[in-house]
């Protein structure tokens, strides 16, 4: 018997009872694995309360102040509610930080200095990145620029961090050593937390003064531990990402030992200031709320993503993640082979927004990204990856790149009107 559901789907959107039947017959295949997020989305739900709770926070830390916004209370305790959340020594929070990119940066150049060498362990890093480390562009300001230099050791042929190339590479000059728990544009398995544990210790047996740095932008509230419960030294990552839980409307976080919190916040602002300044500009009560918010967002986002997984592995499409693998990141990658079939997908993923639905995307030239990308977004706030959203470079082999969903309703819509216009264009079967 036919749902309501389904007759709304079929009636009001025009979805084909083909589209619908391969999606429900997904959804029934992946429902135990979902009984495992539910799990983790409960343990991170209680410890982000538990937070809140600690920190006494309360309606005096919604307000803020002006011109320098010295002695900000919100400011003050939500940077504590994270350092608790992600068990560390201190955390900056803040809208000046404009994203995900901007975060790491600041991480980065906040810590290196001339002569130092910096390592990723786990292959390119994203493509935005390329120019801040002096990989490709100009300088303007890179880490090459400014005498740091660079290694690169990529991942194994199963798609682990190398421990055994990695050894080989650190050296007398490594300062730090990067880890990149997100899949990137890059064909591969997010790296888990436990490899994540793994690879710190290695690191750290090797040298203690090294400086392990995770990039966990799309892995917040994957797993029951954090990056920095397992031997990271310091994180970083966007607030309009998991964390941000769909209300943050901009910003980026950073999280670690003190000291190195410290020279973070100086690379911010300016010497001698450090975090002591930066407006919040009324946003502390929706970076609350997103964060208090995030964990049960993320499960949305994230059970969209198996879901998207097994309705396209189903159809006989390469998938990255696999449903049953150990997610580390919110992303879904599924290779389909053409332009045309990325172009698709994406314009179907625009037609299930709630925000220009009515926009057509196409391939552009993005700023940062050395390929032209095309990336479908209609969101409540702008470039927000944790509402629902799909982009991909156009370049061969053709991934798309699945993410978001404020919603499970919502991300699984998103895999609907993904594969009805790929039907409606030809370009799969059913």
């Amino acid at each position: 018997m036919q749902s309501n559901t389904y007759k709304l789907l079929n009636e009001e959107f025009g979805i084909a009872e083909k589209v619908l039947d391969a999606v429900a017959k997904a959804e029934e295949d992946v429902k135990e694995l979902f009984d495992n997020i539910d799990d983790i989305t409960a343990f991170n739900q209680y410890k982000v309360l538990k937070a809140f709770q600690k920190n006494r926070i309360s309606d005096m830390h919604f307000g803020w102040n002006t011109g320098y916004g010295y002695d900000d209370p919100g400011r003050e305790a939500l940077e504590k509610v994270y350092a608790d959340v992600f068990h560390t020594e201190a955390a900056l929070v803040r809208p000046i930080i404009v994203n995900g990119t901007h975060a790491l940066t600041l991480t980065l150049t906040g810590i290196l200095r001339p002569g130092d060498e910096l390592i990723y362990c786990t292959g390119a890093p994203y493509d935005t990145l390329e120019e801040v480390i002096g990989l490709r562009g100009e300088g303007k300001g890179s880490l090459k620029e400014f005498g740091v230099s660079y290694k690169q050791v990529e991942l194994a042929s199963d798609g682990s961090i190398d421990l055994h190339a990695l050894g080989r590479a650190i050296s007398a000059s490594t300062r730090m050593v990067s880890i990149q728990r997100a899949t990137g544009y890059s064909w591969r398995k997010a790296i888990t937390i436990d490899e994540i544990e793994r690879t710190a210790k290695f690191i750290k047996d090797i040298n203690p003064n090294i400086i392990v740095m995770a990039d966990n932008c799309y892995g917040e509230f994957l797993d029951t531990k954090e990056p920095t419960d397992v031997g990271v030294d310091v994180i970083a990552g966007s607030l309009i990402k998991n964390p941000g839980g769909g209300l943050a409307l901009t910003g980026g976080y950073i999280a670690g030992r003190q000291d190195l919190i410290d020279n973070i916040s100086y690379r911010m602002t300016s010497p001698g200031i450090g975090g002591e300044c930066g407006l919040t500009f009324g946003q502390s009560r929706t970076m609350f709320q997103g964060f208090f918010m995030a964990p049960r967002v993320v499960n949305g986002a994230l059970k969209g993503a198996v879901l998207c997984g097994r309705v396209f592995g189903n159809l006989g499409f390469d998938v990255c993640p696999k449903p049953e693998d150990t997610r580390s990141d919110i992303i879904q990658t599924v290779r389909l082979g053409s332009p045309e079939a990325v172009v698709a997908f994406c314009q179907g993923i625009q037609a299930a927004a709630p925000v220009d639905a009515h926009v057509k995307p196409e391939p552009w030239d993005m700023p940062g990204y050395e390929d032209q990308v095309v990336m479908a977004a209609g969101a409540f706030v702008q470039g927000s990856s944790i509402e629902l959203s799909a982009d991909a470079p156009i370049r061969p082999p053709y991934n798309v790149y699945f993410q978001g969903g404020l919603t499970y309703e919502h991300s699984k819509f998103g895999v609907i009107m993904a594969l009805q216009t790929l039907y409606e264009k030809g370009l799969v079967s059913l």
